[in-house]
């Protein structure tokens, strides 16, 4: 069955998920309103269209999106950052060990998500009936992992550029000291860490180009 595909953004380096244009012909950068698991959502296209002849039966692209469906994303926007500083006061108010990271209306408005961290499980059940009471409307708190913060929140990585999983990486892969041991890094936390605390995520994607000793400087490079 051949179907006309679109990969599409929600996030701007957000994972990639891929939906049926149909009829509809939407380019690279076209803002577009797609059909999800929890609804209507707004997103960018960033690859395609691509014919693709496979048995997955991929949801469809609804429209194009229109003016109304941007000014309302903007709009949404603007809602969120004054409900982060409500439910900021709220989990202070219950005197949780939680830190509220993100806050997003889903696009038809019928829920609101919370994002946030914390050491361990947290009993937010009175704070979502709080919110729920405040916002009259659905509420859903979604615990993140520190990566999943950093890529949210943005900001430099220790090479003083933007940070890799904020810009461009979609998805999150395994990253290993082995790495490190093979680009003759130092193994200090400090050195190979970056701001969530993890290994950086760039000693896997440089990973495979100093074992083919194609990087400057690698030992294999130097050895040929």
């Amino acid at each position: 069955m051949k179907q006309k595909v679109v990969g599409v953004r929600f996030k701007p380096a957000g994972r990639i998920y891929h939906f049926n244009a149909g009829q509809l012909d939407p380019q690279v950068g076209t803002k577009v309103i797609v059909d999800t698991a929890r609804g209507l959502e707004f997103g960018e296209v960033v690859t395609g269209p691509k014919e693709r002849d496979d048995e997955t039966i991929y949801k469809p692209v609804v429209r194009i999106a229109t003016d109304a469906d941007k000014a309302k994303v903007e709009e949404q926007t603007e809602k969120a950052k004054a409900a982060f500083e409500v439910a900021q006061a709220k989990i202070a108010k219950h005197g949780l060990p939680m830190k509220l990271v993100d806050v997003e209306y889903t696009f038809d408005g019928s829920k609101l998500i919370f994002y946030f961290t914390s050491d361990g499980r947290v009993d937010f059940r009175e704070l979502v009936k709080d919110l729920a009471a405040h916002f009259r409307i659905r509420i859903e708190l979604r615990q993140i992992g520190v990566r999943d913060q950093a890529k949210m929140i943005g900001g430099l990585g220790p090479c003083g550029r933007p940070m890799c999983c904020a810009t461009f990486l979609g998805d999150f892969e395994p990253v290993s000291i082995k790495m490190a041991k093979e680009q003759n890094l130092s193994l200090n936390p400090t050195k190979i860490s970056g701001i969530c605390g993890r290994l950086m995520c760039c000693l896997k994607f440089e990973s495979e180009l100093y074992e083919k000793g194609q990087c400057p400087g690698c030992p294999k490079a130097e050895e040929e």
